[in-house]
């Protein structure tokens, strides 16, 4: 799924629910200015890529990736629909995890406003919210 018109600035609280398929392997959650401009590329990994259960944050700038940041916390089960909530500052994006945990990632191109929002992998979008 990609939406390519919305508004995601500083200051408001973007909610996603997603529902992990029974076997997947990965998804992953794009914010960002288009597909080769991307804030902030979330991506729970169950099993891919030699990952097990980690989150893998990067981002990208002018169709380069930067350099990925590996997260322990990994509150996903596949099958289960979650929630998880994204905040964005001038500096960070905010994460607060199913499990009600936070994390941040370096808002690497430094925006406070993103119009770009894309899924990809084994799991649905049950909902989006920006508020």
């Amino acid at each position: 799924m990609k939406v390519t018109d919305m508004t995601f600035k500083e200051g408001q609280e973007f909610k996603i629910r997603v529902k992990p398929s029974d076997d997947c392997n990965s998804f992953s959650i794009n914010i960002g200015h288009d597909a080769e401009n991307i804030g902030m590329h979330f991506n729970p990994r169950f099993d891919a890529s030699g990952d097990t259960n980690t989150i893998v944050f990067n981002s990208k700038s002018g169709g380069d990736w930067g350099e990925e940041c590996r997260e322990g916390n990994f509150p996903f089960v596949r099958g289960e629909e979650c929630k998880f909530h994204i905040n964005l500052s001038m500096e960070s994006f905010y994460i607060k995890l199913p499990d009600g945990s936070m994390l941040d990632f370096p808002n690497r191109l430094g925006d406070i406003k993103y119009k770009y929002f894309s899924i990809g992998g084994d799991a649905r979008i049950v909902g989006i919210k920006i508020k």
